[in-house]
């Protein structure tokens, strides 16, 4: 089965970090194991500007493409790399590491993952659902 999707289609949900008003974004599954695919994960999703991801480790590499708007791409250990339009990031497991909007309209961008189902791993409380852990709706088996 071939999975065409309209991502611009797709309704974001708000995810936000319960004590901390830095980490907002909205995301959604394009595309995850039993729902268009078999082996992969993809995520689109938004970051206002001023606000961030959150920083957090991916059970599974990922790779993004950011599609519009300018931010950095932190990772653990201090490195701070820029990212614009047409970057590519791809981040090994388990590297723990945050995106940050350093611009002035909204960053967009792509997230696929090399697994049908995955769990990320956040150091703050992400609400919904009030946890540490989010991840593919199917992550519970």
């Amino acid at each position: 089965m071939t999975a065409v999707v309209a991502s611009d289609r797709l309704e974001r949900s708000l995810v936000w970090a319960e004590d901390d008003p830095s980490v907002k974004w909205a995301g959604a599954f394009a595309v995850y194991g039993g729902h268009g695919t078999t082996q992969s994960s993809v995520i689109v999703y938004e970051i206002e500007p001023g606000k961030r991801l959150g920083w957090h480790t991916d059970a599974t590499e990922e790779t993004q493409y950011i599609i519009a708007g300018t931010g950095e791409l932190h990772i653990e250990g201090g490195s701070t790399h820029p990212v614009r339009p047409g970057s590519v990031l791809v981040l090994p497991t388990p590297v723990r590491h945050d995106l940050v909007n350093t611009g002035t309209e909204t960053l967009r961008a792509v997230a696929f993952f090399a697994a049908a189902m995955f769990t990320q791993t956040f150091d703050d409380v992400m609400l919904p659902p009030k946890s540490h852990i989010l991840g593919t709706p199917n992550r519970a088996g």
